[in-house]
């Protein structure tokens, strides 16, 4: 397991996101070795970018890297800034169509002359890796979690809380996930639900959050505010799992520099919680990991292959 002690007086457990999505890595190359050696399909990834936004740029490599580390076919289509939408929903029924594609990704955000949501439903369900088509949110909303795809960063998020826990049945345990954005907040409530934790989803009319969130066994933080969440609001031994990334002011590292922080504050919390992802480090390498893990898996089905768990 990939959890390692923090320090001898402190409770917590980091959850070490790295390791985790590195043997997760393993297990999706030797998976998709296995399904081209019985049945001759190689999972093919394609990833479309609209524009040259640099963050965005260097997701897409990475994204590209890591489908290639694992055998996949993987290509790329970079469109310039002023590709027109049409032409875009042309692309992707195209790749739709293509039978050596098993995920679509479209690069997230499009510029303001396209509507992402059209855009996003264009997609066919068993290709939408992202899990953001209505066909998938459908199913992992009822319960259908076996046949949809699951968003990664809350898939991602899922896998490290059964590593820390032990165990994925979360039965008799007290959940609370502040933030409820569909990419993240409500996705993982709905599979908390399907793993049996009693969930409570919190947000910015939430009346007494700090409150709230000292009941959670599990905290899921996913705001979007810089270490917002502080010790007096964790219940000592709950496991947190943060998804925030923000950057912040880093002046004793020089004039100008940033650094990345979650949305708790983690050394504090540290000493309260039983275990805890950094950030970075935590939840972060996951969600690619996720995004090979959702590719095999359209590509077993494809192939009528019952696809791995992970």
């Amino acid at each position: 397991m990939a959890v390692s002690d923090i320090g001898e007086a402190d409770l917590a457990m980091v959850i070490d996101g790295r390791k985790i999505a590195d043997e997760l890595i393993e297990t999706v190359k030797l998976e998709a070795a296995k399904l081209k050696s019985s049945t001759g399909t190689t999972p093919g990834i394609a990833v479309v970018i609209v524009g040259e936004d640099p963050a965005s740029q260097v997701y897409v490599r990475s994204k590209g890297n890591k489908a290639e580390e694992c055998g996949f076919k993987s290509v790329t289509h970079t469109l310039p800034e002023n590709t027109s939408q049409p032409d875009l929903l042309k692309l992707i029924a195209d790749l739709n169509a293509d039978n050596s594609i098993h995920g679509i990704l479209v690069q997230l955000p499009l510029p303001d002359h396209i509507a992402e949501g059209e855009v996003i439903q264009a997609i066919a369900p068993e290709k939408d890796v992202d899990g953001f088509h209505f066909v998938n949110v459908g199913r992992l909303t009822t319960g259908e979690v076996e046949q949809a795809f699951v968003p990664c960063t809350p898939a991602g998020s899922m896998v490290l809380l059964r590593k820390a826990l032990g165990k994925s049945d979360f039965s008799g345990m007290n959940a609370v996930v502040v933030g409820r954005s569909n990419i993240v907040g409500k996705p993982i409530a709905s599979l908390l639900l399907a793993s049996n934790a009693t969930v409570t989803i919190a947000h910015s009319r939430t009346s007494d959050l700090p409150g709230l969130c000292r009941t959670a066994d599990i905290l899921v933080a996913a705001v979007g505010r810089p270490e917002m969440i502080k010790a007096d609001w964790v219940k000592p031994g709950a496991c947190i799992i943060d998804v925030g990334i923000n950057r912040i002011d880093a002046p004793e590292r020089g004039e100008g520099k940033k650094r990345l922080v979650g949305d708790v504050a983690y050394e504090e919390c540290a000493k309260v919680a039983g275990s805890i992802t950094p950030v970075p480090g935590g939840v972060g390498p996951m969600t690619i990991a996720m995004l090979m893990a959702n590719t095999l898996t359209g590509a077993c089905r494809a192939a009528g292959v019952e696809p791995p768990q992970f």
